[in-house]
């Protein structure tokens, strides 16, 4: 098997050793581009959201550098990505591509399958070799996310911003020509060595602003248009409300209890919206209330044009926004957004929240 899936932020790190641990040909879809997106509009419905579309252009990006597997997971609820595999295996077919597809699904939906769709790539691999991917592929997730953020706060403070931004570009580059899970763990130590030798600006009082929202649009830098990297250009410290590794410790190795983090979240949420809306809706609200119960001056919920569980989730916000007086601002992405007006209103709710904290602005509403 030549194995692709589609980028999911760093999540592909972690996958690429896993796979490659187990033996397996892994075939990396190109990072994703205003190509890629092109790909996917062209060969997408034209209602779908974006992440719908990017995955089309990953999966044949993939299959055009020589992928006869598609690797991907599954979801459950009133999200449309639990239909993604059946569709997407259907604009393939109709493509013409023959191509196989390995769907995880969430363990709680039917784990007799889940155990199926593993030992499709497993095959005859003896556990000792699965448990041992597994143990690095973890460790991966978690010390990627953990430079990620290292990034962030390094960036905020630095004297260079531009210094922080080439160590991670090279970084990502020479993601792609590291092989297996333990070239990978150097580089990312190698990595957190330059990032904690860039000389910092001590009298810099950063701001504090929380990103919340559905998960892939908070994840995936092209599609937020590298809101991470702007903020803290603008000298903001940055936290995301959903990361692989929360993800993972929430739906997989808490399972069925949940973590203490997510679950703390879903509390917070209830007295706004009682029931899971799907996706990420319930926790983008309590994340919002919990950024605000931590002292932050504010968040940003981000999610793709179309997505129903954040669309309600945005209208709850409003209500949580004007009863805690907390600043709350919503990006809403598609095909069509472009730099320009991403970044002013970026920058404009920046200078709303400093002139907050200065005392010049008290009220919200």
């Amino acid at each position: 098997m030549k194995i692709t899936f589609p980028h999911l932020g760093n999540v592909y790190i972690a996958g690429k050793a896993f796979l490659e641990e187990l033996d397996q040909e892994v075939v990396l879809p190109p990072i994703n581009s205003r190509k890629t997106l092109e790909i996917g509009i062209k060969n997408s419905p034209d209602q779908i959201c974006l992440p719908f579309k990017l995955f089309t252009g990953n999966y044949i990006e993939g299959i055009e550098n020589g992928a006869d597997t598609i690797f991907t997971v599954g979801s459950c609820g009133p999200c449309r990505f639990g239909l993604y595999p059946l569709m997407h295996k259907q604009i393939l077919d109709d493509l013409g591509y023959d191509i196989d597809f390995i769907v995880l699904d969430a363990i709680k939906e039917d784990i007799v399958d889940f155990k199926n769709s593993l030992g499709r790539f497993l095959g005859t691999t003896s556990a000792i070799k699965v448990s041992k991917s597994i143990k690095l592929s973890l460790e991966l997730i978690k010390n990627t996310d953990d430079l990620s953020q290292l990034s962030n706060d390094i960036r905020a403070y630095a004297i260079d911003k531009k210094q922080v931004n080439n160590i991670m570009e090279e970084f990502y580059e020479n993601v792609q020509s590291s092989y297996g899970a333990n070239q990978l763990l150097g580089l990312i130590n190698r990595t957190s060595g330059e990032l904690r030798a860039v000389k910092l600006d001590k009298n810099i009082r950063p701001l504090k602003i929380g990103i919340i929202g559905e998960i892939y649009t908070i994840i995936e830098p092209f599609v937020n248009l590298e809101i991470e990297r702007k903020l803290g250009e603008l000298n903001v410290l940055v936290d995301k409300s959903l990361t692989p590794t929360k993800w993972f410790n929430h739906h997989v190795l808490s399972y069925p209890l949940g973590s203490k983090y997510e679950n703390k979240k879903f509390k917070l949420a209830k007295p706004y919206m009682k029931d899971s809306v799907g996706g990420h809706g319930r926790e983008t609200v309590g994340s919002a209330i919990y950024y605000n119960n931590m002292g932050y001056d504010g968040v940003i919920q981000i999610l793709p044009l179309n997505c129903m569980p954040e669309i309600v989730a945005k209208s709850v916000l409003k209500s949580v926004s004007l009863d805690l007086n907390f600043p709350i601002m919503t990006l809403v992405v598609d095909e069509m957004t472009g730099e320009a007006g991403f970044m002013t209103r970026i920058e404009a709710f920046v200078d709303l929240i400093s002139k907050r904290k200065e005392g010049r602005i008290i009220e919200i509403g």
